[in-house]
């Protein structure tokens, strides 16, 4: 098992150097490696990021996600180009950073409606567009692992069961399904059984609280979903996911109104304790 942090909880720019001081901060923690969100940058910032993370001694995942612009599932062929172009982009920087997975939503624009679900032809958008980008990250040696979103938030893949199917569809060795505790809490009525169902396709873990503040102190059903990892041998990252006000266009975009804990330290230090916690207890059982 290993343990990450999203630096999404402090940017959206982690190759600025002033970030530095806090990456290293949380190798002192105990953080086995960092989550980078990919949203702006180039690979050769990515990759000084790569080597200043291997000289600490941390690892890396990577997270992106797709807007209005480049949406994989748009009618517009140029704009579901744009989409293909801009993952490989992403793919690149990941790569380039040292970055084994890439996660997030990367099947379908954030916060674009059609007012209706999903159709056939949007489903068969996304499968071809996802085996295209698997493809060129097939080549970079990365995995790409598809993280189903809450119906607030998007409207393709919202639950377990829809992302295993739309995994199995694509058809890809290094594609799976990036497990977010956080929509999980608001689509699943059951976490162990989609835990358990999709045993063959969870690649990530994101641990995030019902209000995204400090995982273990909120509502998320804890114990039914370190039991279904313990059950299915799950042992790839579990990776701290919460979201504050130190970024004011971030915390718009995640709607996070008003305070949720003391500082943004303390959360990942009190998070990672939590998983170790959790963990550990049924790793000895």
């Amino acid at each position: 098992m290993k343990y990450g942090m999203n630096l999404f909880l402090w940017t959206d720019e982690p190759c600025d150097e002033q970030h530095l001081p806090l990456i290293e901060r949380l190798k002192d923690m105990g953080y086995d490696g960092v989550e980078l969100p990919i949203v702006s940058g180039t690979p050769a910032d990515y990759a000084k990021l790569g080597s200043r993370l291997r000289d600490i001694g941390l690892e890396c995942t990577a997270v992106t996600v797709r807007n209005a612009e480049n949406d994989p599932i748009s009618p517009d062929p140029t704009v579901r180009r744009a989409a293909i172009d801009a993952t490989n982009d992403a793919i690149d920087c990941a790569s380039a950073a040292g970055a084994k997975l890439m996660g997030g939503p990367l099947y379908a624009a954030i916060g674009e409606f059609s007012g209706a679900p999903p159709t056939t032809e949007e489903w068969g958008h996304g499968v071809e567009y996802v085996r295209e980008i698997a493809d060129y990250a097939a080549g970079a040696g990365i995995d790409l692992a598809l993280e189903f979103l809450n119906r607030f938030e998007i409207y393709l893949l919202n639950t377990t069961a829809d992302t295993a199917r739309f995994v199995r569809d694509v058809d890809r060795r290094n594609v799976g399904i990036h497990y977010d505790t956080f929509h999980a809490n608001i689509e699943e009525k059951n976490v162990r059984e989609a835990i358990v169902g999709a045993r063959r396709q969870i690649r990530h873990v994101h641990v995030s609280e019902n209000d995204r503040g400090t995982p273990g102190t909120g509502l998320v059903h804890w114990d039914d979903t370190f039991d279904a990892l313990r059950e299915i041998d799950y042992d790839g990252w579990l990776t701290v996911e919460a979201f504050g006000q130190a970024l004011p266009t971030l915390a718009a975009a995640t709607k996070i109104w008003r305070p949720l804990f003391e500082d943004e330290e303390r959360l990942a230090r009190d998070g990672l304790a939590f998983m170790r916690r959790a963990w550990e207890k049924r790793a000895g059982a």
